[in-house]
Formats: structure tokens, C-alpha cells, sequence
């Protein structure tokens, strides 16, 4: 079967290219720049372009935090002023005398010479690669003068690229899970038992790969596990305390960082934020409006130009499109290199346009191509979602985005009719592409492991203060989390920027001016500068 049109979070993580990609519900995928199809580069290929050595681990640690706290990286160049590094983290947080993982950092220092300190970048996901977001160009995550000031690393997350990964299926397997089409699953009625049992066999049978291949990694990916893994590379810069620029669900590390380090605390930017309190049902239900709003207001600009694909009012054109997914929900397309084009593949294109305006051109394209039976324009927004390129999958992100995700949400409702319910209630709230969204439950009830962490706010309780950045028309982290995490943490300060997209940083000279400034002298403003 294809993969289930059912939510999971989006993914959300910041393209590094120009300025500025799914979470479990839907997922949030930061494209701020205009679509690029480019190559993710392992830490061995850019170790490989300025040196003929691949950095060491350090000795192994002695078994205790400080120990690990304690490695002196090895650090080679990189190519493009980059150097690279590996060091040991602990399997599991509570043995740390027992089994290691690695972990793979890129660092650019300090352009000015001088570093103030060290300033951690994370691109968001999960299952986004630090690596491959800080090799595409560095101006992609920060701007010039913090540059200057900081050595700016990033790292890919246990689980993640280039560190210890999460591996579950080959090209050809994924391409099958991803995209392929059961005929035994033709003719099921969505949210029939039938088609439910089908959509847990299928997720069962990717979870199991999944443990297979991944082994005891699995069930240490969570976030808690990364937050102490991102205290131990703070400890290993030598940094008393953490200066950190996370974007999406970067912003979650983020947040459970200054919840459990408070004291450690240092200049901690949150672009995108999403909300640490929200549960599954909770992300699935505001991202779908997130969507269907920002599908609205492209909508509503496409209408305004001659060359637009639709036609009418604009609840015309939004019926228009809801037309075009029934039609491919009902007869699926077939692309030119034979993959099948579903539904589900279909709901991928429409949204990873959505997470920037500067790629609404590619809706046109998609919408037109569709109308006309020719599938290749969204099976190329799907490939640039999943990482996919030339028919191999440049990262592992897809494997990673599932394993952190079914370890971060406690396990949803296993009632059908609740389910039903929720389905039913996506539906009304976003009548163009809520039908898809619904059973978000599914995604995560055969995983081989269980939950092991608890949504719930955060406090922060004494640290520093916090810039807490949120979009008005952000699709993928909506609005309201980022007012929710600022009134969370006790030293938050929102900082709001009033146009579409997904994250700030980088599209608008108030949130660049704001936040290079909190980042170089701490300071913040006395009131939200409602930037726009």
C-alpha cells in the first residue's frame, strides 16, 4: 500500500540554501528560499573535498558525564573554512559506563577571530541533518555579524546522517513503502476497519525493518536524550553556558534544554517554536489548519494573476483543488519513471510549497501538470521532501523523523471510533486537505518501542532570558505555539513577525536586527516589535 494519507506531525526543518523542511502529524520542512534538489553531503564527502584524513574519535570516556563532557575533539578540515569532528555519547544516558554511539559536529569559527563563545545550531526535522544543513552555506542559518563574533557548530543528532543513524530500508524497499500501491488495499474505505488493519500491517512491517537494522539505537532517540547529548557538546566546547539558534523542531530541544538546564542557560533563539504542552492530536489538528490557511492564501494570490491555474472566487479554486485529490485519490497517476502518484504523494507536493511563499510558483506547476494526467512536477516536490534524488535517498531522515517521533509522543488513542471522531473533525476544519489528515494514531501504535517521554510545558524556571520568534502565517508551527511558549517560560520573550512562512530569521531586517542583537550583547526588546 501507499504510504497512509494519514497525519503524522510534520516534518519542519530550515533549508540552508539562500536565506533559509515533517513533525508527526503533518511535518514541517522550513524551505524559506526557493526549492533546490541538492545533494546532502556525509561528513567522510566533505572531509574527502580539503583532506585526505577523516577526523578520530577521542579516546573513549571513562564511564561518567563528566568524562564525556571532557573529550577533546579532533577537529580537520572540512572544505569552504568548515572543519569536522566526531566524539562519543553514551547509548543510553542512565548506563553511561555501558555501550557508545558517535556523534558528528561541523564547526565554522569565528570570522572574527575572537569567538565570545560557542553558538549550537539545529535546522529542525526531527531527522534533520546539522551537517549537511551547515555545509550547504553557513549564511543560510545566521547572519554575518554573529559569524563574526561565534564559532557557529551544528551537529547531526544521535539517530541522525552522519552520526550513529537510524537505518530501516533500502532505496528500492523505501520507494515501496513511501510510494508503491497494495492492490490488496484498493477499494478500502478510509477509516474502515479494514483499511485500518491494512495501514498498522504496513507501519508494523516498517517498524520491524526498522529495529532490524537499527538494533538497541531505536529505543534511545528520543529528544531527552538529545538535550543531554547537546549539555555534553556545550561541556566539550568548554562554553559555562549554552548559546543556541534552534529552528521548528529545533525549538523543542531548545525548550527542554532551558527546562532542564536552566542555570546553563546562555542566548537561546526558537524560530518556528512549536509548543512543548501539544499532543499528537493537538499537532495534527493545528498544522492541518496551518495548511489549509496558508493553501488559502496562495489560493487568494493565484487568483490575482493571469497565468493562475484556477479560476473563480476563491472558494471556487479551493473546491477546484479538493477536485484534483479526489480525482487522484480515486485513479492515481503514474509518473514517467513508474512510481505511482497517490493521494498521499500528492498532499506531500501540496505542502512543501506551503512552508515558504517564495515557492508558490511550484503549485501552479503542480496543480496544472495534475490536471493535465502528468505526475512528474509532484513526484519532484515529494522527492525534495523525502530527500530522495536520482532515485536513492540522500539522508536518512524519513527512518529518523518516525524513531524520534514514536518516542516523544505518548502512544494516542487506540479507539477506532475516536479516531473517527478526530477524522471527522479535520474534515470540517479544513475541508481542502483535512480528509487526509486524519489517524494520526496509526503512525506510531505498531512501532517496535515504546514511548518514553510526556508532553507538557516547560518553565525554564530562573534562566536567562529567551527569544521566542513566531510567524503570523507560519503553516507548519503555528502562531499560537510560539505565544505558548513564551508564556511558558518564565523568561521568554516573544518576538513576532507579521507575514507567511515557516521561521523568520534571515526573511526580514527587524527579526535580523533583533536577533543579532540579543546574540551579540543579550540584549532584548523591552516590547514584541510585531516585525513585518
Amino acid at each position: 500500500m501507499s504510504r497512509t494519507p494519514s497525519a503524522a506531525p510534520l516534518r519542519g526543518r530550515r533549508s540552508s540554501s539562500a536565506r533559509g523542511r515533517r513533525l508527526l502529524g503533518i511535518a514541517a520542512i522550513a524551505t524559506t528560499a526557493a526549492l533546490a534538489i541538492s545533494g546532502c553531503a556525509p561528513i567522510a564527502a566533505l572531509v574527502q573535498q580539503a583532506t585526505a584524513r577523516e577526523p578520530e574519535l577521542p579516546p573513549r570516556p571513562d564511564g561518567t558525564v563528566e568524562g564525556f563532557g571532557a573529550q577533546q575533539p579532533d577537529w580537520v578540515p572540512c572544505g569552504d573554512g568548515l572543519e569536522c569532528a566526531v566524539v562519543h555519547a553514551p547509548l543510553d544516558w542512565e548506563q553511561t559506563s555501558g555501550e557508545t554511539i558517535s556523534l558528528s559536529l561541523v564547526k565554522q569559527q569565528a570570522l572574527g577571530g575572537d569567538a565570545i563563545g560557542t553558538l549550537f545550531v539545529n535546522p529542525g526535522g526531527p531527522g534533520a541533518s546539522g551537517i549537511d544543513y551547515l555545509s550547504g552555506g553557513v549564511g543560510g542559518a545566521v547572519q554575518p555579524e554573529v559569524q563574526e563574533a561565534y564559532d557557529v557548530v551544528a551537529w547531526d543528532p544521535r539517530g541522525v546522517g552522519a552520526s550513529t543513524p537510524v537505518t530501516c530500508l533500502d532505496d528500492a524497499a523505501m520507494d515501496d513503502y513511501l510510494f508503491g500501491v497494495d492492490p490488496a488495499e484498493q477499494g478500502l474505505e478510509m477509516g474502515s476497519d479494514a483499511w485500518m488493519d491494512a495501514a498498522l500491517a504496513h507501519e508494523r512491517d516498517f517498524g520491524e525493518a526498522c529495529l532490524e537494522q537499527s538494533g538497541d539505537l531505536l529505543a534511545h532517540v528520543s529528544t531527552a536524550e538529545t538535550v543531554r547529548d547537546l549539555d555534553m557538546l556545550r561541556a566539550i566546547a568548554g562554553d559555562p553556558q549554552l548559546n543556541y539558534l534552534g529552528y521548528s523542531y529545533g525549538t523543542y530541544i531548545g525548550a527542554r534544554y532551558a527546562d532542564a538546564y536552566p542555570d546553563r542557560v546562555g542566548r537561546l533563539v526558537l524560530d518556528g517554536a512549536m509548543d512543548p504542552s501539544a499532543t499528537l492530536a493537538d499537532v495534527v489538528r493545528e498544522q492541518t489548519r496551518g495548511f489549509e490557511t496558508a493553501l488559502r492564501a496562495y489560493t487568494t494570490d493565484c487568483l490575482t494573476r493571469d497565468d493562475c491555474p484556477l479560476d473563480g472566487p476563491v472558494d471556487v479554486a479551493m473546491a477546484q483543488i479538493s477536485a484534483l485529490l479526489d480525482r487522484v485519490e480515486a485513479e492515481p497517476l503514474t509518473g514517467s519513471d513508474g512510481r505511482a502518484f497517490t493521494v498521499s504523494t500528492m498532499l506531500t507536493a501540496i505542502i512543501t510549497p506551503l512552508y515558504s511563499q517564495s515557492n508558490w510558483g511550484y503549485l501552479d506547476e503542480l496543480f496544472s501538470t495534475v490536471a493535465a494526467g502528468d505526475a512528474d512536477t509532484g513526484l519532484m516536490l515529494a522527492d525534495f521532501y523525502y530527500d530522495r534524488q536520482n532515485g536513492a535517498y540522500l539522508s536518512n531522515s524519513t527512518e529518523a523523523f518516525t524513531a524520534i517521533n514514536c518516542l516523544d509522543y505518548p502512544a494516542g488513542s487506540s479507539d477506532r471510533d475516536q479516531m473517527r471522531a478526530d477524522a471527522a473533525e479535520l474534515d470540517e476544519i479544513a475541508p481542502t486537505i483535512g480528509r487526509f489528515q486524519g489517524y494520526g494514531d496509526l503512525a506510531c501504535a505498531a512501532w517496535p518501542e515504546q514511548p518514553t517521554s510526556e508532553r507538557g510545558p516547560v518553565a525554564g524556571a530562573g534562566a536567562a532570558p529567551i527569544l521566542v520568534v513566531g510567524t503570523t502565517g507560519d503553516p507548519a508551527t503555528p502562531y499560537r505555539w510560539a505565544e505558548s511558549l513564551a508564556d511558558q517560560l518564565e523568561s521568554g520573550v516573544l518576538v513576532t513577525y507579521q507575514g507567511e512562512g515557516h521561521t523568520a530569521y534571515g526573511e526580514n531586517d527587524c527579526i535580523d536586527d533583533t536577533i543579532d542583537a540579543y546574540l551579540l550583547t543579550g540584549a532584548t526588546p523591552a516590547a514584541d516589535p510585531q516585525c513585518s
